[in-house]
């Protein structure tokens, strides 16, 4: 489990191919300094496995199930990435409950500025827009943050500052697209109502 609180931006170094599956290399000196195969690091929101890491450079696997719903599969040499270590017991929950388990791609769609924050507006994918309400939470490429608009096809997140600059956010360009994953607590209450009006079902 993550909390959607960046701790450090990495950059890919290589994505080598497993046929059915890639092994990408992630240059990350922080995440990596007290990382051991099996530990759990979310690349952009994606939960990945470490299987090894030494001298400030992990690597992981990724099945084709995580490269069809994330954009792990369009990195090359040199992305930078978004990068959180697992949640350790006992630690603030800062951010919101984040599983690393991607639901889907946005596109950016515009980015307007003002003088102390800066507005993103995503397309929303018709199968996600029903857990997207104004003021809950979401993970953009593995950021905790609070949706402050929406649309019947378009969400928008206000980015501060300091938001900006420790993430990978302030370089994102209107046409790229990014991992979504939407608050789990949504998708349990639409399970528990949904058993509620359909006990037999």
């Amino acid at each position: 489990m993550f909390t959607g609180l960046v701790e450090e931006v990495g950059s890919v170094e290589k994505l080598e191919s497993l046929g059915d599956a890639v092994r990408i290399a992630v240059r990350a000196p922080l995440v990596t300094s007290d990382a051991k195969p099996g530990d759990s690091i979310a690349v952009d929101g994606v939960c990945l496995t470490v299987v090894e890491a030494a001298e400030g450079v992990f690597t992981a696997d990724v099945m084709r199930e995580t490269l069809n719903r994330s954009r792990v599969g369009s990195y090359g040499a040199g992305t930078r990435v978004n990068l959180e270590r697992a949640l350790a017991a006992g630690a603030r929950l800062g951010g919101h409950i984040v599983q690393g388990h991607v639901d889907g791609r946005a596109e950016l769609i515009s980015r307007t500025a003002s003088e102390h924050w800066e507005v993103f507006r995503f397309s929303l994918p018709p199968a996600l827009a029903r857990y997207v309400v104004e003021k809950g939470s979401i993970a953009i490429n593995g950021t905790s943050l609070t949706v402050s608009a929406v649309g019947e096809d378009w969400f928008e997140v206000s980015l501060i500052p300091t938001t900006l600059r420790e993430t990978t956010h302030g370089e994102l360009a209107v046409g790229e697209t990014v991992n979504l994953e939407v608050d789990i607590v949504a998708k349990y209450v639409e399970k528990m109502v949904g058993a509620r009006v359909n006990p037999h079902e």
